[in-house]
């Protein structure tokens, strides 16, 4: 029996009329399950989610590049010849076939220009879940936004050819192409593409068995490049119960309405009054190195910390020691071995009993490599 693949795979399938250029990541711990991902336009050399976000899904991972002959495409057309689609198509089902996994198995996922690219291929060529983020369903309409794409596509930038792409995916939906699928839609109201693109599409949808309504309203989207990145987190949480199989019913729901002008004073007082670091416990007294002193690489901190059981010290977050107080307040540590030469900082703060903390005492020195220490 042959060891199953690992790691990312990248090729570019040759097959049909268009080179398409995929990564492939196969299934971590053998999940029976394929996510394809479409590319959004800003996508980093045209791969989307291929910032390492999906890396350590227990799936199938098929990214599809959208560039050809140098240009995006929404994964459709050149000059109206919808032969590039095929050639997109036929990528998917060979490597759906070769997993041995139905379209059902399959989760189609993508952004914007990739979200409408999920759209068109889930419900043209009934896949089982369908993921379109803020996606653009008036492709023709928003092409005009982005003319070097439009001629691409078009050819010709024509009224005529701007409505054939316009009808692509809401002629599919109000046909009741795909009505079994799972489908979720995600958009936002700070989203300026939302009032044309997204929300005058959502009664077509009302023969639909499954699909979902993610609108998020939020304070902190100001507009279309925002509502993703702002919904990670709930979205990684949704791709796992795809491809476990567990597809959820969400219906039309509403996230976000977070209240950042909020009164946070009761909170403040609680935390302020439980702090640890207690103002009123004096911070302590560091006698060696001095502040400003040249030592040698072999550096001795001596102090005074009275009502303190230990004492520590950090530097750049990190904690370097934590010695133990002497019953008359006096602490001394040495470092297990010699310090870097150049500038250092380092905090120190007391601990008393009861594991209260004091205010840090900082110093500053510089470690002279091979000179011995020195008073300025």
């Amino acid at each position: 029996m042959s060891a199953a693949p690992s790691g990312l795979h990248t090729g570019i399938d040759t097959s049909d009329a268009y080179p398409v250029h995929y990564r492939f990541s196969p299934a971590k711990k053998g999940n029976q399950h394929l996510v394809v991902v479409f590319a959004d336009i800003a996508a980093p050399d045209d791969y989307g989610w291929s910032n390492g976000v999906f890396d350590k899904l227990r799936a199938n991972v098929l990214w599809i590049r959208d560039h050809f002959d140098g240009r995006n495409s929404y994964y459709l057309c050149r000059g109206m010849d919808f032969t590039l689609e095929r050639s997109v198509l036929t990528l998917i089902a060979t490597v759906r076939n070769s997993l041995g996994l139905t379209p059902g198995q399959c989760t189609l996922w993508g952004g914007s220009k990739g979200g409408s690219a999920a759209l068109y291929f889930g419900l043209k060529y009934g896949f089982g879940n369908i993921v379109a983020l803020v996606p653009q369903f008036l492709i023709g309409t928003h092409l005009r936004k982005h003319p070097a794409t439009a001629r691409f596509m078009m050819g010709e930038v024509t009224e005529r050819n701007i409505q054939v792409l316009d009808r692509a995916i809401p002629d599919l939906v109000a046909s009741g192409a795909n009505r079994g699928a799972h489908i979720y839609l995600l958009s936002s109201p700070q989203d300026e593409q939302y009032p044309v693109q997204v929300e005058p599409f959502l009664p077509l949808f009302q023969g639909y068995e499954n699909v979902n309504l993610i609108l998020s309203d939020s304070p902190h989207i100001s507009g279309h490049t925002e509502v993703i990145r702002r919904n990670v987190p709930m979205l990684m949480g949704l791709v796992n119960f795809l491809i476990d199989g567990i597809p959820p019913r969400l219906g039309h729901v509403v996230n976000g309405r977070e209240r950042p002008e909020a009164d946070r004073s009761a909170i403040d007082a609680f935390l302020k009054s439980t702090s640890q670091i207690r103002d009123t416990f004096s911070p302590p007294r560091v006698h060696t190195p001095v502040p400003g002193q040249h030592v040698g690489a072999a550096v001795r901190f001596t102090g005074f910390a009275p009502g303190a059981v230990r004492v520590g010290l950090r530097e750049r977050g990190a904690s370097l020691g934590s010695p133990d107080v002497a019953a008359d307040g006096s602490w001394s540590w040495e470092p297990p071995g010699p310090m870097a030469p150049g500038d250092h900082l380092v905090r120190v703060f007391a601990v008393d009993p009861a594991g209260f903390a004091s205010p840090t005492t900082d110093v500053a020195f510089r470690v002279e490599d091979g000179h011995a220490a020195s008073r300025r």
